[in-house]
């Protein structure tokens, strides 16, 4: 179980990772030795909780643990994390069950020939998930990377005269699978890019006669300001880059 175990616990770790969740402990539940509500053979509670503690300390988590916390059909292991505002939520979950697989008689045929009772493995990276988004949402405040971002690159035209490329641009973009659209209201270009800003764009690409002419972009990065005129080609293979990768910060 073990080694099951650390496999799911690898997994929690990415995500808290990849999302730039850094603060958070550990909660281990086992079982309240005065109660008799849980499900299952001592022995094996005793082992599971022992291999749970074990692979805690192997991935070098900071935890406790909890008596009593533990569900009646298997001990757990659970992420606790803050949020933007410093209030702790409990999210990820790695429960061990007892009951299920007794209960669905579900078997597997050992190397000794026999057959065996399997002990199943709650993954629940997120945990509840309307819970999580939330809790995503107040860490960003709002202002996600780009490959969260519910809208990536809005392309704004100079004036009317660049239309046509601005819309081939977002084409381009949304051809090659990253959320873009291009602005064409009759507002001041300023009007444009500061309605993107609030809606919290990550990029805003400005195309005028220039670069129209050149097939290039003049990118604007969220909270960085402009970063200079760069060929479409280039600002592509960057921005997929630090989509795919799921990067926090900007390439440019």
């Amino acid at each position: 179980m073990k080694g099951e175990f650390l496999g799911v616990l690898d997994l929690v770790l990415k995500v808290l990772a990849t999302l730039g969740l850094k603060d958070y402990r550990a909660r281990i539940g086992v079982r309240d030795p005065k109660s008799d509500k849980y499900v299952g053979d001592e022995a094996k509670w005793a082992l599971a909780e022992r291999q749970i503690e074990e692979a805690a300390a192997e991935a070098g988590l900071r935890y406790t643990v909890e008596e009593g916390d533990a569900a009646f059909y298997g001990p757990k292991l659970d992420f606790v994390v803050k949020d933007a505002l410093g209030r702790e939520w409990q999210l990820g979950t790695i429960q061990v069950d007892y009951n299920l697989p007794e209960r669905f008689g579900l078997t597997y045929v050992g190397q000794d020939g026999e057959e065996h009772r399997p002990v199943m493995l709650h993954r629940a990276p997120f945990g509840s998930l309307e819970r999580f988004i939330g809790i995503l949402i107040e860490h960003f405040a709002g202002d996600f990377p780009l490959w969260l971002a519910p809208e990536q690159v809005l392309v704004v035209p100079v004036s009317e005269k660049q239309e046509d490329y601005a819309l081939w641009v977002a084409q381009r973009l949304k051809g090659a699978g990253l959320r873009a659209e291009a602005d064409t209201r009759p507002e001041r270009m300023q009007a444009r890019i500061r309605d993107a800003e609030l809606r919290k764009v990550p990029y805003v690409l400005v195309v005028g006669e220039r670069e129209k002419a050149e097939g290039t972009v003049s990118v604007r990065r969220r909270h960085r300001g402009n970063l200079g005129s760069m060929p479409l080609a280039t600002f592509l293979e960057g921005v997929l880059r630090e989509y795919r990768d799921r990067l926090l910060e900007s390439v440019f």
